[in-house]
């Protein structure tokens, strides 16, 4: 294999040496002068694609921008040579990740075969020839991001050195190999609505897998759900009910459930609870898909920021879509036995009593809860995911099932502990019309809370919230395992 590097056609930049050995602080400098076009001090994105052109390597503007922006810590615009260096470390640390999970034999080769096994778990089927000519391609077309080869020698495989050297100016930032394996959006249904929906490689949108996929995080959710539907029935009675003059616990609230309506009753709410499922996964990830686009994103996978927004925006159409079913959701909970014979005769008992503006009732906390949730969310996944693949992640991005269900369960919890006064407003926002005594604002409603049963009225019903969290984290993923299999979702 040749000894030059990405940053290799610095004579005596060996690749090795790139982020190890003695001389690395020496070498990394002459490579960051060379770089500095301007010899300010900084890398800019004028300096980048002119210094990167005299080491013979090519990049389009939008790749050169992409590399600034993530080296960029400070947001000053360049790259100066601590923020250049951690940049290229990690960059590496994520190519090492993807060479090793791609080199199934452990040979330090990725050849034909392994290129088609890789792509077999994809769920892409490909003959050994067009293994081959992708491996004899130099950026002919993006197979599968970052599978851009250069084979440099010749044969038909690529080393370590040439796959390091051809990607590490190249801003794959968030590798679809990493990606596959933290999904967790699809795996876990912690009862909450208000979840970013998970990146899905370009393979998998061709591939019609996507729709598997979703299919059993839907099907997960639905058994989930169902299983923890009495500790649900139970907060929305705590949440709209509980108050320091009527402390409703745990044990007590059961008993009262049970002895009012039966076993049978716990389950109030459970049936639109799962019926929301479908439409309002369909219609967030459209939309998802359709505003990644609208973003001007071509990426096939997003920076933490453009999900955040591009998540939010899809939580806030998806939620708007089935909103009344979610208020239908609150007064089938909280009614009494006898009160309405089912979810359309409650819809009905709506109309002709309040009229159809009671179908949004709640509408803007729970809007507004869509940012905390999905904010926190998002940062403390994101979080864990690095610091577990900085710490531990040598052979393999795959960080088992423990480690992911517990970043996922972790992240969603503290997602839903942030929202959750806006999720008590709305509740009992939903439930007004049904209750005795005036009309509530959101603001009114807020300050009625705080005056008469303090900030902790604002958590009402956070106990049994969290008991379902461990058995629905554990039902949905054991249910969405099983039907992956029989779905024909190809596993890693």
């Amino acid at each position: 294999p040749s000894g030059s590097s990405s940053v290799g056609l610095l004579p005596g930049l060996s690749p090795g040496q790139l982020c190890g050995g003695p001389e690395q602080e020496h070498r990394l400098k002459v490579l960051f002068q060379i770089l500095d076009v301007n010899g300010d001090g900084g890398i800019c994105v004028n300096d980048l694609s002119i210094g990167l052109k005299k080491l013979g390597v090519h990049r389009t503007e939008h790749e050169v921008r992409k590399i600034v922006k993530a080296g960029d810590k400070d947001l000053d615009g360049q790259l100066d040579f601590e923020e250049f260096v951690h940049y290229l470390r990690d960059h590496e640390k994520k190519l090492r990740l993807v060479f090793k999970s791609l080199d199934k034999k452990n040979d330090g080769q990725i050849d034909s075969q392994e290129i088609m096994q890789s792509l077999r778990d994809l769920g892409i089927n490909i003959s050994e020839e067009q293994a081959e000519e992708i491996l004899k391609r130099i950026r002919m077309g993006q197979i599968w991001t970052p599978v851009l080869y250069m084979d440099k020698n010749g044969t038909m495989s690529i080393d370590w050195d040439e796959w390091r050297d051809y990607h590490l100016l190249h801003p794959a930032s968030n590798i679809p190999e990493i990606i596959l394996y933290w999904k967790h959006s699809t795996i876990l249904d912690v009862g909450e609505s208000l979840i970013v929906p998970d990146e899905f490689t370009a393979e998998e949108l061709q591939s019609g897998m996507w729709w598997r996929h979703l299919v059993a995080g839907g099907g997960a959710g639905a058994a989930s759900r169902t299983c923890t539907a009495p500790l649900d029935r139970l907060k929305v009675m705590m949440q709209v009910h509980a108050s320091k003059n009527n402390s409703m616990r745990i044990t007590g609230g059961f008993l009262q459930m049970i002895r009012e309506g039966g076993v049978r009753s716990l389950w109030r709410g459970n049936g639109i609870n799962v019926i929301k499922i479908a439409p309002e996964s369909a219609i967030k990830f459209m939309a998802y898909e359709q505003i990644k686009r609208l973003i001007g994103s071509d990426q096939e996978t997003l920076g933490i920021t453009e999900r955040f927004v591009s998540g939010s925006l899809a939580g806030a159409i998806a939620q708007s879509s089935i909103y009344p079913m979610e208020v239908l959701k609150t007064r089938l909970a909280l009614r009494r036995t006898g009160q309405y014979s089912g979810i359309v005769d409650c819809a009905k008992h709506i109309i002709q009593k309040e009229s159809v503006a009671a179908f949004y009732k709640g509408y803007v906390p729970n809007m507004l809860g869509i940012i905390p949730y999905a904010g926190i969310d998002l940062a403390v996944y994101e979080t864990l995911k690095n610091s577990w693949l900085q710490r531990f992640a040598t052979d393999s991005a795959d960080p088992g099932v423990f480690v992911l269900l517990a970043c996922g369960t972790t992240s969603s919890t503290c997602g839903q502990l942030a929202s959750y006064p806006l999720a008590l407003v709305r509740t009992r926002m939903q439930a007004q019309a049904s209750q005795e005594g005036p009309q509530m604002s959101m603001t009114s409603l807020f300050r009625h809370i705080i005056r008469t049963e303090g900030p902790t009225g604002l958590y009402r019903g956070l106990a049994p919230n969290f008991m379902k969290v461990i058995p629905s984290v554990s039902i949905s993923y054991v249910v969405y395992e099983s039907l992956k299999i029989r779905l024909g979702v190809q596993s890693k």
